[in-house]
This record gives C-alpha cells, sequence and structure tokens, in this order.
C-alpha cells in the first residue's frame, strides 16, 4: 500500500537491488515474475536496471534523504566538514534567493514567502 500516508517506503540494499537485476537479466527471469516475488513492481526494477547501466554498482546507492543532516547534529566537526555545510547553506540559500522567495519567520513558523509581498530596501 504505498501511498499511504504515514507508511515508511521500504529501502533496499545495494545488494538486494543487484541480486533483483541478475534475476532477471542473467537468469532471464520474466520482469514480472521477478516483482511478484520481491513483492515490488516492475517500475522500480526497470529503474534500477537503468541506474545501474548508466553508473554500475554505484548507481543502485540510495540517495533519498538530507546527505547534510549528520554534519548538522554532530558535535564534533572537522574544519572540512564545518566548511562544507557552510557551502550547503549557502548554494540553497542562494537557490532559493534566485527563485524569489524570502524567509518570513522562525523555527516551526518559518514560512517562504515571494517577493511581491515582501519590499527591498
Amino acid at each position: 500500500m504505498s501511498g499511504v500516508k504515514g507508511m515508511t517506503h521500504k529501502r533496499w540494499s545495494k545488494e538486494i537491488k543487484l541480486e533483483i537485476i541478475n534475476k532477471h537479466l542473467v537468469d532471464k527471469k520474466p520482469m514480472t515474475q521477478v516483482a511478484k516475488e520481491y513483492g515490488i513492481n516492475t517500475g522500480m526494477i526497470s529503474n534500477w536496471i537503468s541506474k545501474y547501466e548508466d553508473c554500475g554498482y554505484d548507481g543502485l546507492e540510495d540517495r533519498r534523504g538530507n546527505r547534510f543532516a549528520a554534519l548538522h547534529t554532530s558535535k564534533s566537526l572537522s574544519e572540512i566538514e564545518q566548511l562544507k555545510l557552510t557551502i550547503a547553506k549557502q548554494e540553497i540559500e542562494i537557490a532559493r534567493l534566485k527563485k524569489g522567495y524570502f524567509v518570513k519567520g522562525v523555527g516551526a513558523k518559518k514560512e517562504y514567502v515571494t517577493g511581491k509581498e515582501k519590499t527591498m530596501k
């Protein structure tokens, strides 16, 4: 039941993805049969095959989530990690400003408003 609010999505390891891909490509099992066996849809398998063909084994890496979240919560960051975090935050801020959005409020009450609603002085 994907699409149900509050349900988490299953995360597949690179090893399992490769196993599924090999069952179809190497063992020549029909994609529908492999999908049914693992309880996933054929579109997901097709996506993994495309990523595998384009980038190899590293293309199967799960890229969801904030890759800087661990840096942000860590108490002991090296100087390089601090600089990487600062650069990432600045890149996000620049992209937001280019689109004409401004931050209004703080914390949970933070919202983004367009430039029309804010005067520049």
